[in-house]
């Protein structure tokens, strides 16, 4: 016989299916479903925390209970287009209703601090919630050390321009890498070595190499889905690049911007191996919620949390607060975690489809990277075919890819590599733009091999 508790979870799932509940509504009170339903309000209260246990539902302190989901929409795009040119995440998959119950509470909760500055390096509160939620990522550190930025970019700008401890001035930096490093390193007009990251990661003879021998400030690094490539180290050269740091005085500004999409459970940060401030650590929420947030946290030595604060202050003030106060309650319901839960399964399927179609469509004297990952991946091709040629022969077969020659500081650029994200292209979608892909490449092989037959 069905207990009393359980026939008042199917009857909120049913509520649900129906369309009678949406997602982000609230539920009914405890008090007024125990009414309804002639039964205690321990009866009630067993029902909504089981519920709460599977991430079903979410509750807000002094607020309720309300139902976990994303909005059902259907995409608004061309239905020919296929877009692998955008990385943002994946508009379809994200918590809109959510998160808008959390910036609606947010302005309730912090409608004093509304009418005042704020601190630096963001709320405290959010900064303990933080603490909390990188422990999920091995990244152990105390609320004091963390701060909330603008972006993981806004910490990473900040940080190039900062002296730091070794008196050094420097930067190694993987090549390729995103558009947004490499134009902080040219605005300021620093000094930047380039270290090639292939399908097979970096090569650690000669990162010890550059660090020997030259004055290495920091070393930049996206240690997990590398942005274009896609790489992830593995732990054993993760620790060995900390090592290598540690012996040669170098710092290491570690971007997991998509740490939390990582399936290894065994895979750790470089952070894990030295978190006495050696590593600085940022991430981004950017790419696992909404970009227009621009919420990110940075981890930081105590030799430079002073010298941060301050340019951080020069540079906005504070972070807006009501955005730190939406993000600290999406945290602390556990629905973050249900939703990264989500996406993970999203990508990762993304990735596999990727990759078979690598296999199926790609001529073999073209390489790739990254395709298990599901957000980014490169494809160099022949030093014959330029990137800008492929780019606009896709585009007018309604393909966008991105031409990665920007991703290169001035010495070590290469023209004929692309990058590819399917995070916003649909499943079905991703085979046909690969195929097509596929199919210009070996037209411009042919166009080539036609041009020196005739020449």
């Amino acid at each position: 016989m069905e207990r009393k508790y359980e026939e008042i979870i199917n009857y909120i799932l049913g509520q649900k299916s129906d369309g009678h509940l949406k997602p982000g509504e609230k539920l009914p009170s405890i008090r007024a479903l125990s009414k309804t339903f002639g039964c205690s309000i321990n009866t009630i209260v067993k029902a909504y925390s089981e519920m709460e246990k599977e991430h079903k539902i979410y509750s807000v302190p002094k607020s309720g209970y309300f139902l976990v989901g994303t909005r059902n929409v259907e995409p608004n795009l061309t239905e020919e287009l296929i877009d692998f040119s955008s990385a943002g995440p994946d508009r379809w998959n994200m918590p809109y209703r959510d998160y808008q119950h959390c910036m609606n509470q947010a302005i309730d909760l912090y409608k004093e601090e509304m009418f005042q500055y704020s601190e630096p390096l963001g709320l405290t509160s959010l900064r303990l919630q933080l603490s909390k939620q990188l422990q999920e990522l091995q990244v152990f550190a105390s609320p004091d050390r963390i701060g909330v930025v603008s972006g993981s970019q806004q910490a990473l700008d900040i940080l190039i321009s900062l002296p730091f401890p070794n008196g050094k001035e420097e930067i190694c930096v993987e090549q390729p890498t995103h558009f947004s490093f490499i134009d902080s390193i040219r605005s300021r007009g620093l000094n930047a070595i380039g270290i090639e990251m292939t399908k097979d990661g970096i090569s650690l003879t000669e990162l010890e190499k550059i660090f020997k021998q030259r004055k290495i400030k920091f070393f930049y690094t996206v240690s997990r889905f590398q942005n274009p490539t896609g790489y992830s180290y593995t732990n054993k050269e993760k620790k060995k690049i900390v090592e290598l740091a540690q012996k040669y005085n170098v710092y290491i500004i570690e971007d997991d911007y998509m740490g939390d999409l990582d399936t290894r459970k065994k895979a750790d940060p470089m952070f894990a191996y030295d978190p006495s401030g050696r590593v600085i650590y940022t991430k981004s929420f950017s790419k696992v919620l909404l970009p227009g947030l621009r919420l990110g946290a940075v981890v930081l030595p105590d030799s430079l949390l002073g010298s941060f604060t301050q340019a951080k202050f020069a540079a906005d003030v504070h972070t807006p607060v009501i955005t730190q106060g939406a993000l600290e309650i999406y945290l602390q319901s556990g629905m973050y975690n249900a939703h990264i839960q989500g996406l993970r399964k999203i990508y990762s399927k993304k990735g596999k489809i990727l990759k078979q179609a690598f296999h199926k469509y790609l001529p073999r004297n073209v390489s790739y990277t990254g395709a298990e990952s599901g957000f980014y991946s490169t494809i160099q091709l022949p030093s014959n075919i330029k990137a800008a040629h492929l780019v606009n022969g896709l585009k007018k077969k309604n393909v966008l890819i991105q031409d990665a020659t920007g991703m290169y500081l001035p010495l070590y650029k290469k023209e004929n590599v692309i990058r590819l994200s399917v995070s916003q292209v649909e499943d079905k979608k991703i085979e046909e733009g690969i195929r097509k892909l596929g199919e210009e490449i070996v037209l411009l092989l042919g166009k080539d091999n036609l041009r020196v037959s005739l020449s």
